[in-house]
């Protein structure tokens, strides 16, 4: 009698902190638009890894070095540049597109997955994932809609980030293999801090008062965001609260109608309503996978 409402209330806090991460998530895409009028969109880009990092540090400084201790430092870089290339695209997208209409695109990171899962990994991706697949870029293309729009290569960009992102993601599940959750996520803004600055310094101008209280905000409010992301995924299955994650889209068309006096139309609604539906499908089939796989890896053999 007392564990159902225990369950209960992990599956609440679950589903509320995905949202929580859904709303920061946009907030901080009100802030790279906001702030792009002033800075180039790779300066930002800095700023959210360097105040992201000191976001972390509390974190660092209480785990000391010895945390760190990974035999797959190679591997580490490799995601962190395809991160930061993600990161540059992306943000350079967000500061000319419609914001509904990034976010939107950047929900065609699981169908890249896919692709990469059985192009690269190998993995084996049955005919109803595949369809997924199709389904999600028919919403894509929905959403893209090239004889309409002007905005074709921006869009195109944003699309090449989540591509990008997609590899980052399969190098994690590679990692998460035999790295702790809490290391893979520090040697991200590690590395990305230092990584971004180059990219930064061909565009810098020092920000103003107002702006650095801006970039300031940007760099904890993603941050936290990802944390708030992580630990629903931790709390929850990821078919149960990824769906939540959906609520990015109608955050991001409040917010950018009463900040920026944005619109949006219903070809890019209903796209992203396509895509990030075969997005959920594929993560719920791969959740099933895994169960399957844990179950037949307990059986004993012969």
């Amino acid at each position: 009698m007392s564990l159902q409402p225990s369950l209960n209330s992990e599956l609440y806090k679950a589903i509320t902190l995905m949202l929580v991460a859904a709303l920061g998530f946009s907030l901080m895409n009100i802030l790279i638009r906001w702030t792009a009028g002033d800075l180039h969109p790779f300066q930002i880009a800095f700023f959210r890894n360097l105040f992201g990092l000191v976001f972390m540090l509390p974190w660092l400084i209480k785990n000391g070095y010895r945390s760190f201790k990974t035999e797959r430092l190679k591997l580490f870089f490799i995601r962190a540049i395809l991160g930061l290339i993600s990161m540059l695209c992306y943000f350079w997208g967000i500061s000319v597109l419609p914001l509904a209409k990034a976010v939107a695109l950047s929900f065609t990171v699981p169908l890249f997955v896919t692709i990469g899962a059985a192009l690269v990994l190998k993995e084996d991706v049955h005919f109803r994932r595949w369809i997924a697949v199709i389904v999600g870029f028919v919403g894509t293309l929905i959403i893209l809609r090239p004889s309409v729009d002007g905005d074709l290569f921006a869009s195109l960009v944003v699309v090449g980030s989540s591509v990008t992102m997609a590899a980052s993601v399969l190098i994690i599940k590679s990692l998460s293999r035999t790295e702790n959750t809490n290391v893979i996520v520090m040697y991200m803004v590690l590395l990305m801090t230092p990584l971004s600055l180059p990219v930064a310094i061909t565009v810098w101008q020092w920000p103003s008062l107002e702006i650095w209280v801006w970039v300031i905000l940007m760099g904890f409010v993603g941050s936290f965001a990802h944390l708030m992301f992580t630990h629903s995924l931790k709390m929850s299955e990821v078919t149960v609260v990824m769906p939540f994650d959906f609520a990015r889209l109608p955050f991001i068309i409040v917010l950018a109608w009463v900040v920026f006096d944005q619109s949006v139309d219903r070809w890019t609604i209903l796209g992203a309503i396509i895509v990030f539906s075969s997005g959920v499908y594929i993560a719920r089939r791969e959740a099933l996978l895994n169960k399957k796989r844990a179950l037949l890896a307990k059986l004993p053999e012969g």
